[in-house]
């Protein structure tokens, strides 16, 4: 057996100005990382000390009381149940199409110019500021029904999801290595079968991934939510009026006059952080067991 020799270079030490060269860079490289979270950091931590403590049960289960009234209960239960409400509508029309949608793209388009068109289309739309998607289902959904509504609000949030599913959704079914396809085919599998059956199941978790990161860019939306839903301080009265949100609640609240809105926006703040950061934890849990599981 033939033994390879190793080059003296290899086992020489580092040079004294290379260790310091190489300890600086890395120094500074963990200086500027904790540089570019200092403003995250920030942003928690004056929303916890701000909302924390004007979290109370009441807050979560009853509706913002009229202002000046004193011993009312005052809470956002109804915004933080349209805000469910608004992004579950959102998650069942951009899932479905947008998983659809990325399968064709990843598994039935090779070669075809549709393809690169629907791409280009989606990435477009995935750099659409958010106020311009909101007054697009404005104009198509509201004037239309001429009301603000829940559906609308879904729609207008819909439309910001359905890139990010489709792209990330179709970068995790490229990922599934060709083999397994193969595999499959040569076990007497169709086309059709091997795509739902293996390529679906083998990219699921980058899949649920990529739909948890667009819920929460979701659940965070205002504009859109400005010009389709508006707002109300009643419980949710249906898909085809007025429903209240929490990020369009802490729009209203946080540059009211009222010192108790002022607070109740922070309180809300923390909440829809919550939301978001779970969402976003989630998906992280999903990305780590995948990578364990291969």
């Amino acid at each position: 057996m033939k033994q390879t020799s190793i080059t003296p270079e290899l086992c020489r030490p580092l040079s004294p100005a290379r260790t310091v060269f190489n300890y600086g860079m890395t120094t500074i490289a963990f200086l500027l990382s904790g540089l570019a979270l200092l403003p995250l950091l920030a942003i928690l931590l004056e929303i916890l000390r701000q909302g924390v403590p004007g979290l109370k049960w009441e807050v979560l289960t009853n509706l913002p009381a009229p202002v000046g009234m004193e011993g009312v209960p005052n809470g956002f239960a109804n915004a933080i149940v349209g805000t469910l409400i608004m992004v579950g509508i959102a998650s069942l029309i951009s899932i479905p199409v947008g998983i659809l949608t990325a399968i064709y793209l990843a598994e039935f388009s090779q070669g075809k110019a549709i393809a690169q068109l629907i791409r280009f289309v989606v990435t477009v739309l995935s750099g659409v500021p958010s106020i311009v998607v909101g007054v697009f289902a404005y104009a198509v959904v509201v004037l239309t029904v001429k009301g603000f509504s829940a559906l609308a609000g879904g729609f207008a949030l819909s439309i910001i999801m359905l890139p990010i599913v489709i792209l990330a959704t179709e970068e995790a079914l490229k990922l599934v290595p060709t083999s397994l396809r193969l595999a499959s085919s040569a076990l007497g599998a169709s086309r059709f079968q091997t795509v739902f059956r293996v390529t679906i199941a083998t990219a699921l978790p980058g899949i649920t991934t990529g739909v948890l990161l667009a819920v929460a860019r979701a659940s965070g939306e205002t504009a859109p939510l400005l010009f389709t839903a508006l707002f109300s301080q009643n419980w949710f009265e249906g898909l085809t009026s007025p429903t209240a949100s929490l990020s369009v609640m802490i729009y209203n609240y946080a540059s009211s006059a009222y010192a108790e809105q002022n607070k109740l926006a922070w309180s809300a703040s923390v909440i829809l952080v919550g939301i978001v950061l779970f969402v976003n934890i989630a998906s992280r849990i999903v990305t780590s067991n995948r990578f364990k599981n291969r």
